[in-house]
């Protein structure tokens, strides 16, 4: 049987892999370019006479037919195969198929890739604030997407489509790039979704095992200027005679800023970034708790049982989860003083904010009593000694156990 045609890409991207996976689920004989060079055969006078917009992947029907657009691609072979399982059923399945085409292509694909980027390419210059507001956009976007698959196995009906296709590997490069261990907790659904979709042979077959990111990608430091050399002395010329003028007594200068309490604490033999990245890395229960049941530094730190003051005013759920979020996000000065998880339990109009911090020190230090929102919550001394108080401790940052108040929705870690 002679190929539908020739897909122009290099075998390993993520754009190019949706195409083929389309023609593996459909059995379709597609022409691939191993050795095809994106920068190189893209800039080609022949390539270009083709595809002015020098893009890739592109597509070359056996017909003459010529396509660009990955996600344009992928849903043009799904639609070349009669009955394609791959397509809507209906005039609203195809309409939702195109919106997540749509969502990924034009929402989540940008924002992945400004984040990303800087870190892949040296020559890509890393601008933190474009960087930074990147992220936020990328998080907004997988939050909304673990949002709605909390009850979905599949992203339009119940079985794959192209949907699902241009999506998950519209996630490949993030998932083995930039979502840790804790960040993968907090998108569960999304999280369960994605392995659901790349275990399948059809995905296997192209992409492989994909494993999944230990530890996130940061971009390269920039290269260090060489010093400019020295202008050769000029020679001097005859000071002239200045006459001394008084003494005028100095200004005292600003007394520098106290330092953080923490500070003055005894040093601790549980460095705090050492929990961060066991928990990070490895099973939270039993592997992760063992560590800090064997390391915890009773001396230099306390837990602290964190409640939301307002519980009896929260109704939709991801509005929970949202409102824990803006307040990780005014903690950012006690990043180096502090590990926690607050959960988000319930149901719709039945929900709440509970979990537990530890903290450096025996009291809740300034730079967390700082935050904008800290008074909205209820913080209460804990003690891990006590096998009530431990049970919980692990479920919480768990995230799932028989000592959780409420059957947990979601949730954010702040490390």
């Amino acid at each position: 049987m002679a190929p539908i045609g020739k897909l122009n890409t290099p075998l390993v991207n993520f754009r190019g892999y949706k195409a083929r996976i389309v023609a593996k689920y459909l059995n379709q004989d597609l022409e691939v370019t191993p050795d095809f060079v994106i920068g190189k055969d893209t800039q080609t006078a022949e390539y270009q006479a083709k595809f002015p917009l020098g893009k890739s992947p592109t597509y070359e029907g056996a017909d003459g037919f010529r396509l660009s657009d990955s996600s344009a691609i992928a849903y043009y072979l799904a639609s070349k195969s009669s009955d394609s399982p791959l397509l809507g059923k209906t005039a609203e399945e195809t309409a939702e198929i195109l919106q997540y085409i749509l969502f990924a292509e034009s929402d989540l694909t940008p924002a992945v890739v400004n984040v990303l980027i800087p870190a892949l390419i040296p020559d890509v210059p890393y601008i933190k604030p474009a960087v930074q507001a990147a992220e936020k956009q990328m998080a907004r976007f997988l939050a909304a997407l673990n949002t709605m698959l909390i009850d979905k196995t599949f992203l339009v009906g119940e079985r794959i489509t192209v949907a699902d296709i241009v999506v998950a590997c519209d996630l490949v490069m993030t998932y083995k790039l930039y979502l840790e261990a804790a960040d993968r907790k907090q998108y569960r659904n999304l999280t369960r979704y994605f392995k659901t979709m790349v275990t399948q042979p059809e995905f296997k077959a192209i992409i492989g095992d994909v494993k999944l990111c230990e530890k996130r990608i940061q971009p390269a430091a920039p290269a260090k200027k060489e010093k400019e050399k020295k202008k050769p002395e000029q020679p001097k010329k005859a000071e002239k005679k200045v006459e001394k003028k008084p003494e005028v007594e100095e200004e005292e200068k600003p007394a520098p800023k106290p330092k953080s309490k923490l500070d003055s604490l005894p040093p601790t033999s549980m460095p705090l970034d050492a929990w961060k990245r066991f928990y990070s890395n490895y099973d939270t229960k039993p592997t992760a708790m063992e560590w800090l049941w064997q390391n915890y530094d009773p001396e230099g730190y306390s837990f602290w049982k964190v409640e939301y003051k307002y519980n009896d005013e929260l109704t939709k759920l991801f509005m929970t989860n949202n409102l824990i979020g803006g307040f990780f996000s005014r903690l950012e000065r006690a990043r180096k003083c502090a590990f926690g998880c607050l959960l988000t339990l319930g149901e719709e109009n039945n929900n709440m904010i509970w979990g537990y911090f530890i903290v450096r020190g025996k009291e809740i230090p300034e730079e967390v009593t700082d935050a904008a929102d800290f008074e909205s919550f209820q913080w209460t001394p804990a003690d891990h000694t006590d096998p009530k108080t431990r049970a919980e401790i692990e479920d919480c940052f768990a995230w799932e156990g028989p000592n959780l108040p409420k059957e947990c929705y979601d949730g954010k870690v702040f490390k």
